[in-house]
């Protein structure tokens, strides 16, 4: 094996293209290569946060909708039991308006069963007085016989 100046050249050659790529090529590939590396690895720790708050949002939104159901639920029984007092009230005030018409009503049926027997008595005087003109054959004058017909009637 002889050493001559072509491989000499060739080692010399060699020695500097690999100084110039570590002088002028390597620094910004493994800068880049860095560079890459930070952002894939903040990428993936982006990606972690975004999960990790993905599943604290989906917690805090089963949690809001628990809350939001409960107070749905709450709302409902106050509603429930406002409506039934609200019946209540009405079934008494129905129950009261009931009485007072019936009273009222009773009220009206006794003074007109009262002016109804009034008026019987008067025209049954009437029909006494007739009667008894044509059993006397004589006319009665209700004048003068006021107090009788009114204790008869009375007493009718």
């Amino acid at each position: 094996m002889d050493i001559n100046a072509t491989l000499l050249g060739q080692m010399i050659t060699f020695c500097l293209f690999v100084w110039f790529t570590m002088k002028f090529v390597w620094p910004p590939i493994h800068k880049a290569l860095s560079e890459r590396r930070a952002q894939i690895a903040e990428g993936l720790a982006a990606g972690e946060r975004g999960q990790h708050e993905w599943m604290l949002a989906q917690q805090k939104a089963v949690a809001h909708l628990k809350e939001a159901k409960a107070e749905a639920a709450q709302l409902v029984e106050a509603t429930q039991l406002q409506v039934e007092r609200m019946l209540e009230e009405a079934r008494k005030s129905a129950t009261l308006e009931t009485k007072r018409i019936l009273e009222k009503a009773t009220e009206e049926i006794a003074r007109m069963e009262a002016d109804l027997k009034l008026q019987l008595r008067t025209k049954l005087s009437t029909l006494v007085i007739a009667g008894a003109e044509k059993i006397l054959s004589r006319s009665v004058d209700p004048s003068v016989h006021a107090d009788f017909l009114h204790q008869l009637a009375e007493e009718l």
